[in-house]
């Protein structure tokens, strides 16, 4: 099995989880690669990692490999996509951050989760994601224009609101009045979006949800559409420009530039191991069901 490593620190919360990784990788003679700044950033600290100078580096990924794991938070997964873009490698995670409705592998069952991908003992969970296009183009934007969570439109350097003119399949919506906008894919309504009051979309729904950040039209309210729908937005507001956010990734636009958002034309795979479910992770880390009356 040839195994794709990522991670985006080393420190107390990671070094367990990747030492108990990388040494049970090594007793499978999995062929395991470490992200090139990942592997630098092992090597540069203390670890009791086997044979650690043995694994491959990478700097890119293409179809031979079966498998990429992240090591940290829902973060780094939307880091690790950039990695992965198109070519099918499935994902798992393995959760050294917080809440981890992506990362979802906890770090006393590493190597249980682990024999269990060997084995096959597992399903794919597919991710829709969004893509983006601006007229005029952005350079910032071009080279990664894909997002699994959401893209997010919102104001820079003001304290002032701005207006997002909205057209869902060229129909007038509304113009928000607001902070921003979020644009949120089904796997993305557990994060921003639901932040801000958006709801909660199973990751099998064929929807995206438009949610307002702080807006001062009392009556807009999120917005759930089809995510066959094209969505077009137009920012004006007291500053010149304003920002769009792709999951973390972050480009400076001029106000009145036409943003182009729609259905990628590609998904990316999610491993969910057998016993597990959105559901169950869903219950678990929103505490529903916690109130004593239940």
């Amino acid at each position: 099995m040839k195994v794709a490593v990522f991670g985006r620190f080393y420190n107390k919360t990671t070094s367990t989880s990747v030492e108990t990784l990388f040494n049970y990788l090594t007793k499978k003679d999995a062929d395991a690669y470490i992200e090139t700044e990942f592997y630098n950033l092992i090597k540069d600290e203390s670890h009791n990692i086997k044979d650690f100078e043995s694994f491959k580096k990478f700097d890119t990924l293409d179809i031979s490999f079966d498998l990429l794991v992240s090591i940290g938070g829902d973060g780094t997964i939307l880091r690790a996509i950039t990695f992965v873009k198109d070519i099918d490698i499935p994902i798992v995670g393995i959760n050294t951050g917080r809440l981890g409705f992506l990362a979802t592998i906890q770090v006393d069952a590493i190597e249980h989760a682990i024999q269990n991908i060997i084995d096959g003992k597992y399903k794919i969970s597919e991710r829709s994601l969004l893509s983006i296009e601006t007229v005029p183009e952005n350079n910032d934007i071009t080279s990664l224009n894909f997002a699994l969570n959401e893209i997010t439109v919102s104001r820079k350097n003001t304290t002032s609101m701005i207006t997002v003119e909205t057209y869902l399949d060229g129909e007038y919506l509304t113009s928000y009045w607001s902070d921003g906008l979020i644009v949120s894919t089904p796997t993305g309504s557990t994060g921003y979006s639901l932040s801000c009051g958006g709801p909660v979309i199973t990751p099998g729904t064929n929807s995206f949800v438009l949610t307002p950040i702080a807006p001062h039209n009392l009556s807009a309210r999120p917005l759930v559409i089809p995510d066959s729908t094209e969505i077009h937005l137009k920012v004006d507001g007291r500053e010149d420009q304003h920002l769009v956010s792709l999951d973390s990734r972050i480009a400076t636009l001029d106000n009145g530039t036409l943003i182009k958002i729609k259905k990628a034309n590609f998904k990316i795979k999610m491993i969910d191991l057998f016993g597990e479910s959105f559901l169950d992770t869903l219950r678990k880390k929103l505490l529903w069901g916690e109130d004593k009356r239940n």
